[in-house]
């Protein structure tokens, strides 16, 4: 997955997006035709149209596979294909299903995102309504079903300690709810990487906190930042 380096720029520092593993699958019936939802994690336009190329693969026998995907912290790469259904019937309308979703109340901020619906025609007509309440509804009903994170950018700082304090330092940092990213065992320290927000402020604060809890003896060292994977909370 996309790390902070591959975001210099980005405006946000947090979004949502997909919970990392399989695809995740949905199907609706619609006067006989078929839609089936497939969402995938992707972290680029060379993974989402990977995507769409496997599934046309699979459902070789189907007359569509209309998609769409949203990329990046600041959702500015948007795509859509109608794939042959009338235009704006199905790719557009998916597009909106993912863009408009609300990952908390008030907050549409899901990305990274590629859905693609294959359609298997029922030999009855839909028209054009009934068609972009069929692609919307199916992009929206799997959303529903489907496990999110929060993608928050965080600044990776190391705190390195005598082995005798670490364990004490690590207990009250996460008492102090701080996130401990990984501890590395050294021949003459121990070293607490931490995962703080990418701000100014935040860090001038763990740094003093980090100072106070061990009287002094270690010190908050910041590192890059990478995207990392957090829980609603």
């Amino acid at each position: 997955m996309a790390d902070a380096s591959d975001y210099p720029e980005s405006r946000t520092a947090v979004y949502a997006t997909l919970a990392a593993g399989s695809e995740f699958r949905h199907e609706i019936e619609v006067k006989r035709s078929r839609f089936i939802t497939v969402l995938a994690r992707t972290a680029d336009e060379d993974a989402a149209r990977a995507v769409l190329g496997r599934l046309r693969r699979e459902f070789h026998d189907a007359r569509h596979h209309c998609s769409a995907f949203v990329l990046g912290p600041d959702r500015d790469v948007q795509r859509s294909n109608d794939d042959g259904e009338p235009s704006g019937t199905a790719g557009l309308p998916m597009l909106e299903a993912l863009l408009k979703r609300e990952t908390m109340p008030g907050v549409a901020d899901l990305s990274d995102v590629t859905a693609v619906v294959v359609r298997y025609f029922g030999g009855i007509l839909l028209g054009a309504g009934g068609l972009v309440r069929a692609y919307s509804e199916s992009v929206s009903g799997t959303l529903a079903l489907a496990p999110l994170v929060r993608r928050r950018r965080l600044r990776i700082c190391s705190v390195r300690v005598q082995h005798a304090v670490a364990g004490r330092l690590e207990n009250d940092l996460r008492a102090a709810g701080y996130v401990l990213a990984e501890t590395r065992y050294e021949a003459r320290a121990t070293v607490l990487r931490l995962a703080l927000p990418d701000d100014p402020e935040e860090l001038a604060r763990a740094a003093d906190r980090v100072a106070a809890m061990s009287a002094g003896s270690a010190s908050l060292v910041p590192g890059e930042s990478e995207w990392i994977d957090v829980l609603f909370s």
